[in-house]
């Protein structure tokens, strides 16, 4: 028996169990961690039923509440006790439950713990209705009126539904004139000033130049009148677009009786979820999902969506991966095909390990320093003097964020390529120049084919890296809230000089800087597993590509 044991130990068999049940330890907690964060975020944008109920609470008070219940908790008695709750001696745990109950304008706050045993006369009322605003968060209660330019319309009792058809369609009324009043203003009047913009740069370059002469002068005034035209057209229909906007109102009344007149161009949406069934729901949910990775945020970033963020991510990997790629690859190159291999090209690998160990914060230090106010400062005194003393490169952006990045993730590119050049066999080398071809014919049209799996590693662990960093991206060029995309329709159609929003940074912004931590709190949990799918459809694709390459290129390998 001894020495079958031996024998097993020996033949490796324990180390090849050990290993499969360490991956699949892995395997099954990385599973669990997203499947708990997507639970948690998804979760969110459910029409959760609204509980309407009696609280007693221990000063004797009563209060009628209506919202969601979203938390069931579990409470010490010592802690109620500290509390100033009165609570029998032999009672050790107690359950206590969070609700949502909107109306911060009311009440000033969201959300309402109560104890269980508060709770009386818990009821799901049919036609409780939610209001989803875009200020002053969500509206818990019951329709009871319309008003119109200021006039009541129509009413009806309370617990009927007769108004809720006519409140509808004029909610969707004023959201269809929000949308033209977007349009109008981040689009076409956004592109009215920015001509004027550069216009007024234009002036002041002809100023910098002394060719501010009369014919060029008139030239740009003319061309100034054409777009303050333009402008006052649509000052005039964004005027008229806003007296519509603010037509509409809907008269309200919260559970505890507290009227409340709240204007539809506040209103983003409404509905009844214990009045809807199921199939209602889920169309509820995808339109909720929809607005959430399509739309900008709001409400200090704890509504709305998160377009902005995963527009800027993305773009800021792809700008990165293209910048790190060619010079990481160059300097693999050299490392391993034309340097002297002594102790200077040791030193130079030396420092390229060690530069992936520096902490990620001290590139941004370097980023600030070095990109934005030495680089970027130059680059205004030369080519933009006439937008001075306003910075146009002296400013974190996108392009000094990718840079800093791919300063970053280059030891990484480096070392990948390298090991991969170094798998390749001297005889194909050999054979290649014994063919008559040159050291750099060779290098270009077999070793690096040969190489470009090796190299789009590189790539799959820069951007895994890049795409979760958040430290240095903070002093380099991301902001809480970009009011627009580094792409537009407005020439270079790219502006590099922009600052941009990150899923990193949001996750960061909305779980540790928000006012409101409850309310932020499942939209953490959903964005962090937005960031989730976008590193791995930007790893997949990689992989993809990579996969592609080794099998193009497996003959040469044999």
């Amino acid at each position: 028996m001894k020495i079958s044991m031996k024998n097993w130990v020996k033949s490796g068999s324990p180390w090849i169990w050990l290993n499969a049940g360490a991956v699949t330890i892995s395997v099954v907690m990385v599973l669990g961690l997203i499947g708990l964060i997507a639970v948690r975020g998804l979760a969110h944008f459910w029409p959760a039923d609204l509980h309407q109920a009696l609280v007693t609470d221990r000063s004797g008070q009563q209060q009628m509440i209506l919202g969601e219940q979203v938390q069931v908790t579990q409470i010490t008695a010592d802690q109620l006790r500290n509390a100033g709750y009165q609570v029998d001696e032999d009672i050790q745990l107690l359950e206590r439950q969070l609700f949502k109950i909107g109306n911060r304008d009311l009440y000033g706050f969201d959300f309402r713990w109560a104890l269980t045993r508060e709770l009386e006369n818990i009821e799901y009322p049919r036609h409780a209705t939610v209001l989803e605003r875009r200020e002053w968060g969500n509206y818990y209660g019951y329709l009871i009126g319309i008003k119109e330019d200021g006039r009541l319309i129509a009413e009806q009792p309370l617990g009927e539904n007769i108004l809720w058809d006519e409140a509808q369609k004029r909610i969707q009324r004023a959201v269809g004139i929000y949308w033209e009043i977007y349009n109008l203003e981040r689009r076409e009047i956004g592109q009215v000033n920015y001509q004027l913009e550069q216009l007024r740069l234009a002036e002041r370059r002809h100023e910098l130049r002394g060719t501010d002469t009369p014919e060029n002068l008139a030239e740009l005034a003319e061309e100034r009148a054409y777009w303050n035209d333009q402008y006052a057209e649509m000052e005039a229909r964004l005027a008229e677009l806003y007296g519509q906007f603010s037509r509409d109102a809907l008269v309200m009344m919260s559970a505890d009786g507290q009227r409340s007149v709240i204007g539809l161009h506040h209103v983003v949406r409404g509905f009844q979820p214990n009045d809807m069934n199921v199939f209602q729901k889920m169309g509820h949910y995808f339109a909720k999902l929809w607005e959430f990775v399509s739309e900008d945020p709001r409400e200090a970033n704890t509504e709305g969506g998160i377009f902005p963020a995963i527009f800027g991510t993305v773009m800021m990997v792809l700008i990165m991966s293209v910048i790190v790629t060619p010079f990481g690859v160059m300097a693999a190159i050299y490392l391993r095909e034309y340097a002297k291999q002594g102790l200077l090209t040791r030193t130079i690998r030396i420092a390229v390990n060690n530069l992936a160990g520096v902490p990620s914060i001290v590139y941004g230090v370097f980023g600030l320093g070095f990109f934005v106010y030495f680089v970027g400062g130059n680059l205004d005194q030369l080519f933009f003097p006439e937008a001075l003393p306003s910075p146009t490169f002296g400013t974190p952006g996108l392009m000094w964020a990718s840079l800093t990045l791919a300063l970053l993730t280059l030891p990484v590119v480096i070392v990948a390529t390298e090991e991969g050049l170094s798998r390749i066999p001297r005889s194909v080398r050999e054979g290649s120049l014994a063919l008559g071809a040159t050291k750099a014919e060779t290098l270009w049209r077999v070793v690096l084919p040969m190489a470009s799996p090796a190299m789009m590693t590189g790539v799959i662990l820069a951007v895994a890296r890049a795409a979760g960093e958040v430290a240095p991206l903070m002093l380099v060029g991301v902001v809480k809230l970009a009011p627009n995309l580094p792409v537009d329709g407005n020439f270079p159609f790219l502006h590099l000089d922009r600052q941009f929003m990150h899923l990193g940074f949001h996750i960061y912004d909305v779980g540790f800087q928000s006012p409101n931590v409850e309310a932020a709190r499942p939209l953490v949990y959903a964005t962090a597993l937005m960031l989730v799918l976008v590193i791995a459809v930007l790893n997949l694709t990689a992989i993809a590509i990579r996969n592609r390459l080794r099998e193009k290129y497996r003959a040469l390998d044999m």
